[in-house]
């Protein structure tokens, strides 16, 4: 597949329309860069948000991976910002406005909400998580969130 095909006008129905078009793209492709990469770019081409990418465990910080949208901080510490909250706590973080949120990281000053998700081995443990930023105050719903879990499980089947 070499195009994305989204047709939906509202949000839930783009996801609906992304799904399975990610899964034609994951299945059978074991490189977990690989999956990083093309996710993170049908994300960013159907939703248009300021950023998404993901950060991958290793050792004691999460380091830069496959991302789309402006250069982006390249290491993050276990607990720090929202990614590292996402971590530690092993749970989505969703922020209605990063103002608020207490230690974030201001990667780039355009970003003003924000959802992180993490990726899990069998093992249930964290092995990168998902980091999706919007220009918009209060963009990211309960939805959102459902659906993103989604996407980073059906990444991690094919590991």
């Amino acid at each position: 597949m070499e195009t994305l095909h989204i047709n939906a006008a509202d949000r839930a129905g783009k996801y609906l329309e992304l799904l399975p078009q990610l899964r034609g793209l994951l299945v059978g492709e074991s490189d977990l860069i690989a999956n990083l990469a093309n996710t993170a770019a049908a994300i960013h081409q159907t939703f248009g948000f300021h950023w998404v990418g993901f950060y991958l465990v290793k050792d004691s910080e999460l380091v830069l991976g496959p991302f789309q949208g402006p250069v982006a901080c390249t290491r993050i510490g276990f607990g720090k910002g929202v990614c590292g909250t996402a971590w530690k706590e092993n749970q989505t973080q969703l922020v209605p406005d990063v103002d608020l949120f207490p230690g974030h990281i201001a990667c780039s000053s355009l970003s003003r909400s924000e959802i992180v998700v993490p990726l899990r081995n069998t093992k249930a443990e964290v092995i990168a998580v998902l980091d999706v930023d919007s220009s918009l105050l209060n963009d990211f719903s309960e939805e959102d969130r459902g659906y993103l879990e989604e996407i980073c499980a059906l990444i991690t089947q094919n590991l």
